[in-house]
């Protein structure tokens, strides 16, 4: 089943998406949720499906398996790069955590977008884009648009990054395919997960 929808590679967000996702977060019960608690019991259920949890370090191109990228942009860390052992689709969910990399979703939306990456960026951590006013995530609602966690998928090691067609609570990656996810900031030259 091909899930990735033909979209540009260029970050936009409208408002009609975030509505979208409003109304999928509704719709899906997700709004309110406790993201730890349903990316923990979809994540165990699934990894033993698809996945052993072995992981190695390898570039998308080098990976049999799905390619998990994280790209923390200006929060100064090292790009994560691995590839996680899968021989069927899982849940990016799962590849992420089988990778040793842990989301948190915000309270409005649960784990439909991320919030922090690997704790990144801390609670009281302050974030400083050009042009913007310094602030704190709260990780209450939907991040600025300026300085937001983008979720990434590349549909083959040869194709071009894409931002994904749903939110990571329901995003599921494909063996030979890649998930990735960029800390974005408007200004910012790095404008694909490992770039």
């Amino acid at each position: 089943m091909n899930f990735i929808a033909p979209f540009s590679s260029a970050p936009t967000r409208t408002f009609a998406t975030l509505g979208a996702l409003v109304l999928l977060a509704v719709l899906s019960g997700c709004a309110g949720t406790d993201s730890g608690a349903a990316a923990g019991s979809s994540a165990s259920a699934t990894a033993a499906a698809g996945t052993d949890s072995a992981t190695t370090d390898a570039a998308p191109a080098d990976c049999a398996g799905v390619a998990v990228v994280v790209d923390f942009g200006l929060l100064d860390a090292d790009t994560i790069t691995k590839c996680v052992d899968a021989t069927t689709t899982i849940s990016a969910s799962d590849a992420l955590e089988a990778a040793s990399v842990t989301t948190e979703g915000t309270v409005e939306y649960g784990d439909m977008v991320a919030c922090r990456v690997n704790d990144r960026p801390a609670a009281d951590e302050t974030i400083e884009v050009e042009g913007q006013a310094p602030f704190t995530e709260s990780c209450a609602t939907m991040a600025p648009m300026h300085a937001y966690w983008g979720i990434w998928v590349q549909p083959s090691a040869e194709a071009d990054w894409e931002y994904a067609p749903v939110g990571l609570g329901e995003l599921e990656i494909e063996p030979g395919q890649s998930v990735g996810l960029l800390f974005t900031t408007t200004g910012m030259e790095t404008a694909t997960p490992g770039s």
